[in-house]
């Protein structure tokens, strides 16, 4: 039997994509049972669903991937397998999700057989990752990562807050931040002053160096 999968993300090309790959390179072995593009949509499309894998977005609206498994995990009943598949590749957002109880996770650089194949293994209880973020996770299971220690920083700011700082810390500039996000300069600017007023730093270098001390980027 196909393994039944849902896929959740808020893109909706990158969704129509994603089910186009699966229905050509993963006919007979994978069946798209369902989409969504929210925390709400998900937890609902899984409820219905029921299918064998969740390709789960890590950054959603209502709350993140992590909010999807948490109230999941809370319902009755036999949780689906989740594979993250994310354009991050942040450490900070692997291990994250690893912890929330994700199988396995992949970025989007993956090719469709490639991303049958780990669909597949995650259906059959195996842990699948990209071979770079392999490596994160090894790291902070061997305490190369102080994983206590960036959630606790990372804690302090929102969802949003925490995009940003990502970009502005790679480099991109306050109108590169806005377009990416699809929100105002004046909005980046509030989202920046206020994760250098969290974090206590001073400056965009700063934040750089403390994102690249931590592996964020």
């Amino acid at each position: 039997m196909a393994v039944r999968v849902v896929v959740v993300d808020d893109h909706a090309m990158f969704r129509r994509g994603v089910t186009a790959e699966l229905a050509g390179t993963g006919a007979g072995v994978v069946e798209v049972a369902g989409e969504a593009e929210d925390v709400d949509s998900a937890v609902a499309a899984i409820t219905q669903a029921r299918p064998d894998v969740v390709l789960l977005d890590v950054h959603l609206p209502g709350g993140g991937g992590a909010e999807v498994m948490r109230r999941l995990g809370a319902t009755p009943g036999e949780a689906p397998r989740f594979l993250a598949l994310s354009v991050s590749d942040a450490a900070e957002d692997v291990i994250g999700t690893i912890r929330g109880g994700a199988r396995g996770y992949v970025t989007k650089t993956i090719t469709g057989p490639e991303l049958v194949d780990a669909i597949t293994r995650v259906a059959e209880g195996d842990a699948v990752f990209s071979p770079r973020l392999a490596g994160f996770v090894l790291d902070a299971f061997a305490g190369s990562i102080e994983v206590a220690e960036v959630d606790e920083d990372l804690d302090r700011l929102t969802e949003r807050e925490r995009e940003v700082m990502r970009l502005i810390a790679r480099g991109y500039s306050y109108k590169e931040v806005a377009k990416e996000l699809f929100i105002s300069i004046k909005t980046v600017e509030t989202h920046m002053s206020s994760v250098l007023r969290k974090l206590q730093l001073s400056s965009r270098h700063e934040l750089t160096r403390w994102a690249n001390d931590r592996r964020l980027l």
